[in-house]
């Protein structure tokens, strides 16, 4: 599998994107080997240097490529919480260097210098724990909500505890570069050596039904943008307006942008490091936002892996050459069922299924700060990965198999046909998620968590578009091209649109792009255009815009079948198409797993239709139990199966317990 897996990398070409000197960013930029990452939870205790070396140690034995810092609480924090479902005792514990101290310096310095010199790369979390807090904000810096000027949201589980932290209030850049200050000073020299990535976790500020973000004088920005007063709205209630709303949401992403993401991305560029940034949630019109970062990334299994499509094509469209993923938090549920009694299997079943919608790098979740000659250390909400855990066995080839299709698929170019208008209009109209769907950081169908592309397009490779990537394509040569993507036809089923994509998509329309208009939207939105409507009429009358994708892309899908497993396929420069066919039990994975979930003792054969460059293939392909297949198809129509086979130890099905959905 070695030697195929190197040739792979000689013979194929790297995606790239620009950076500052105009040159190439390839995927070995940002992290030189495919090898897989861990989150490191470095609990507030007295960090040592001789238990650095030693994980270190451990980590490159077991095949990781590298590990991310996350200064976290000291374990006495939730010692009941321990106690009670883990039976572990944590006694209160006061060593921990003081946060950004010169100790504190000294032996994360250490930390990264001998990273380098055993090869494992070295990434740190900006700031402790998340969301993004700190210690030297003033209240006036502060989250801030709209009707509640007392309001403050406390981070009460960081390093600093029992000393809480202020929240920032994200859309000011002053926050921002407050919080920003102190931590990029202590980290020059942790910053030394290798390029290492800066990490920023999920949006996880409190946007609600009663919580609406607000920050000074938005609502006189707001009037001077949309010309009418929003506070009566917000005082009757927002989301009994749902134009109103989508106005309230158009000028909360701005803010966010400005006040928070683009001065991150600048931050970490200035600090000489890469921004690595999960924009789950946000609101912003997320495409966007995660086409800012240097490297996107997802998250599974608290959010499922369906949503990782969005963050892959945004990567698409923006040239970013790494989708990176938050790997099998909580895979069996929270805060931590199952935890110390994880199974392989299930494991592969995961990143199967996010190699699945584009992911080419895992950052597993996690490995506790354990010191030498201990594994009595846990991290809540995760899986456990270091020394005396159930997966330690089976880590090394585990790690080897994520590592050959990592680096399979971070090569070439996403394959790209049809492009569909991502739903984000129609997500900000609807406004909550029902009951069964929210968690306390879980709420609007703006979030775009379970959207999936439309069933008649799977065989078509779909990747989703927003306004803002429509707007930069340019239509040339039968082609719409955005980034690393050429689309032949886009694809639009949803109820609003606004009136700026309307009117662009009209422009590439009358250009000659072919246009699958399923439905009739309307515009969302307090202030109407006269002419959105007249505008909708023009587009579907042009010859090249029909209601029936047939009409408007009558060429062969990629692939056919009777049963189509989820799959993800690349592009070489020499025309080849890698395809990744993911075990049939990964399509349409949800949280929670149960352990033993990827069990299975039969093999399965499914006959698929290839279309690759004017070709013709059809093969019957064996899915032999917890196998997932890697075909190149080259130029000239030739199939070849790619070695990755890797057969973990066979699950134990274990009960299901029932798990809380909304917490």
């Amino acid at each position: 599998m070695r030697c195929l897996f190197l040739l792979l990398l000689c013979g194929s070409f790297a995606v790239s994107c620009n950076d500052g000197n105009n040159r190439k960013i390839v995927a070995e930029d940002l992290y030189p080997t495919s090898k897989p990452c861990t989150r490191w939870w470095w609990f507030a205790t007295e960090i040592k240097k001789d238990d650095i070396k030693y994980q270190l140690d451990w980590a490159k034995e077991h095949n990781f490529g590298g590990v991310e810092i996350a200064w976290v609480y000291p374990l006495h924090r939730y010692k009941s919480l321990y106690k009670r479902l883990y039976n572990r005792q944590y006694p209160t514990d006061t060593t921990a260097q003081k946060w950004l101290s010169d100790e504190w310096v000294d032996v994360v310095h250490y930390t990264k210098l001998y990273a380098d010199s055993i090869g494992l790369s070295c990434d740190y979390t900006f700031g402790s724990a998340w969301p993004v807090a700190s210690s030297n904000i003033p209240d006036s810096l502060g989250t801030q909500i709209y009707g509640d000027s007392t309001f403050q949201q406390l981070l009460t589980f960081a390093w600093t505890w029992p000393d809480t932290q202020l929240v920032i209030n994200h859309l000011d850049s002053n926050a921002f570069a407050r919080f920003a200050e102190p931590i990029a000073k202590a980290l020059q020299k942790p910053l030394e050596g290798s390029k290492s990535a800066l990490f920023t976790d999920s949006w996880e500020i409190k946007l609600n039904d009663t919580n609406k973000i607000w920050t000074k004088d938005f609502d006189k920005s707001f009037y001077e943008k949309f010309g009418y007063d929003i506070l009566p709205y917000m005082e009757a209630g927002l989301d009994s307006f749902p134009d109103v709303r989508y106005d309230y949401m158009l000028h909360l992403d701005e803010y966010v942008t400005q006040g928070f993401y683009k001065p991150y991305v600048d931050k970490c560029k200035e600090m000489g490091a890469w921004s690595r940034v999960q924009c789950l949630a946000s609101p912003t019109d997320v495409m966007t936002t995660y086409g800012l970062v240097d490297i996107p990334e997802t998250e599974a299994m608290l959010n499922n892996p369906n949503y990782s499509r969005i963050v892959s094509s945004s990567a698409c469209l923006a040239s970013k050459p790494i989708v990176s993923s938050e790997s099998f938090t909580c895979m069996y549920g929270f805060p931590g069922t199952y935890l110390r009694e994880e199974q392989t299997a299930d494991l592969k079943l995961v990143a199967d299924a996010l190699f699945a919608e584009g992911v080419n790098h895992h950052v597993y979740h996690g490995m506790p700060y354990n010191p030498e000659g201990s594994d009595s250390i846990d991290f809540f909400a995760t899986t456990y990965f270091g020394p005396g855990g159930s997966l330690t066995s089976e880590l090394k080839d585990f790690n080897a198999y994520i590592e050959s299709v990592s680096g399979i698929m971070r090569q070439g170019k996403s394959y790209t046909d049809v492009a569909v208008y991502v739903p984000y209009e129609d997500g900000v109209m609807k406004g909550a998620y029902p009951p069964e769907r929210r968690r306390v950081w879980v709420w609007g169908e703006y979030e775009l968590r379970y959207i999936f592309p439309p069933k008649e397009l799977e065989g078509y490779h779909p990747l989703w578009i927003n306004r803002h990537f429509l707007e930069n394509a340019e239509y040339k040569d039968a082609q719409l091209h955005i980034g690393d993507a050429t689309f032949s036809s886009l694809y639009i089923d949803v109820d609003y649109m606004d009136l700026r994509a309307l009117k662009r998509i009209y422009e590439l329309a009358q250009e000659g792009l072919p246009v699958c208009l399923k439905s009739t939207p309307s515009q969302p939105g307090k202030s109407k255009a006269e002419d959105f409507q007249s505008i909708v009429e023009n587009l579907r009358a042009l010859e090249n815009v029909s209601d029936r994708f047939d009409e408007v892309h009558p060429t062969k899908p990629l692939v056919t079948g009777s049963q189509l497993p989820n799959y993800w396929c690349k592009v070489y420069e020499d025309g080849s198409h890698i395809i990744f066919l993911a075990q049939l039990a990964a399509k349409e994975l949800k949280y929670p797993l149960y352990s033993g979930q990827a069990y299975s003792d039969e093999t399965e054969v499914i006959k698929l239709e290839f279309n690759v460059n004017g070709h013709n293939i059809i093969a019957d392909i064996e899915f032999k139990p917890y196998q997932s297949i890697a075909l190149k198809i080259d130029s000239k129509g030739g199939i070849e199966y790619l070695d990755i086979e890797y057969r973990p130890n066979g699950p134990v099905v274990k009960p299901k317990e029932e798990q809380r959905m909304y917490f």
